[in-house]
């Protein structure tokens, strides 16, 4: 498993370029006209990984398996969406789809490219973004409230815990916050994300910046730096708890449109030119993995070497699950090794020497960075 992220923007903000590039295909047109997106657009990308070439060396892996991470490109909402304007609900119910939402922002100025509202303010359009998706949350559970409110009045215990959820949420959305903000015990998560809100997902802000602005960002990314700063601050001090703010990641669409169509040396060369260590593929990536708690361990042996992608806490059980229904069902054990060790003892049978390999059971709690050999009994 990877994750699955919505690319949502105004129109002609540099979402499609985005997209793009990110899936270095031509599935989404990218044109100077909104709603040119008229389908969601679902591409898949490899998610980089230098460790995992470095187990298929050691263990010889003729092949090299990443994991892989889904973006979905969803057309441009415009103020009014969740009253049907634009292309309304339609969208709004692709969000509810993915995992995590990139709001893409325009931080760059370019006369030839038209802003669906006349000018250039990344704020403003976070917060026509957010509170289109606020409403039709707002909406979703006030219709919900009511039957939920009748059948706790009946006694019904399960009602009666999904209304408190509801009016948690429901106290954010008309002071004007996602529900994301909300403190949610740990034993009520999962009836939380069961709600399904819009805006109780985890969010990433990508701002979109001219290439002279690629390495250091410019006043307008850092005016959104400072946006989440300050309501990450504002949200510790009601609630008194530290909820995860979004992520902010800088990247310049066109340097990536351009990334996508060279090949691996001549990427490098082009980023050292800019001053660039990475693509911003690879940060956008990364901010993605934190944002949702994700980690990767390894599978490796003579046919291929194998990524996979795990949220953290799970169990060895729930790894080997991800592989295969049946290395979960017949689970017998789980040989472990750190990625450190793996490299430092020249792989499997070097770590088993060293004493670096142990058997461990469906209870252990997968590190990040594992090598896993599942042992198990169909």
């Amino acid at each position: 498993m990877g994750f699955k992220c919505g690319i949502v923007g105004l129109p002609n903000v540099g979402k499609s370029t985005l997209f793009n590039a990110l899936t270095q295909t031509a599935a989404a047109q990218a044109e100077n006209y909104p709603f040119c997106t008229i389908d969601p657009n679902v591409g898949e990308v490899a998610v980089p990984d230098p460790r995992l070439d470095t187990i298929g060396k050691i263990a010889k892996s003729p092949r090299i398996v990443p994991t892989r991470l889904t973006f979905v490109d969803i057309a441009g909402l415009v103020r009014g969406a969740s009253k049907g304007e634009g292309l309304g609900n339609r969208f709004l119910a692709y969000i509810r789809e993915v995992d995590a939402i990139a709001y893409v922002l325009r931080c760059f100025e370019d006369p030839d490219v038209t802003h669906v509202e006349g000018r250039i303010d990344p704020i403003a359009d976070a917060e026509t973004l957010e509170t289109e998706l606020m409403l039709a949350d707002l909406d979703s559970l006030e219709r919900r409230r009511e039957a939920l409110e009748k059948r706790a009045r009946g006694g019904d215990r399960e009602a009666k815990s999904q209304l408190h959820l509801v009016d948690r949420a429901l106290e954010l959305l008309r002071d004007g916050k996602p529900a994301r903000l909300a403190f949610i015990a740990k034993e009520d998560k999962a009836a939380f994300r069961a709600l399904n809100l819009l805006t109780s997902k985890r969010a990433l802000y990508v701002c979109n910046v001219d290439e002279a602005s690629a390495a250091t960002g410019n006043a307008y990314s850092r005016s959104v730096e400072d946006m989440v700063a300050r309501q990450a601050r504002e949200a510790a001090a009601a609630s008194g708890a530290q909820p995860r703010p979004p992520a902010v990641v800088v990247i310049s669409a066109k340097i990536e449109a351009e990334l996508a169509q060279l090949d691996r040396q001549e990427r490098r060369d082009y980023l050292s030119t800019l001053g660039l260590a990475e693509p911003g593929l690879d940060r956008l990536i990364r901010a993605g993995y934190e944002l949702l708690d994700l980690i990767t361990f390894f599978t490796a042996g003579p046919k291929e070497a194998h990524a996979w992608t795990l949220v953290r806490g799970a169990t060895a059980v729930e790894a080997a699950a991800v592989i295969h229904t049946d290395f979960a069902r017949g689970f017998i054990r789980a040989l472990t090794i750190a990625y450190d060790d793996y490299v430092a003892h020249g792989g499997e049978q070097g770590a088993r020497d060293a004493g670096k390999a142990r058997d461990e059971g469906k209870d252990y709690v997968v590190k990040d960075g594992d090598v896993l050999l599942f042992k198990f009994a169909v």
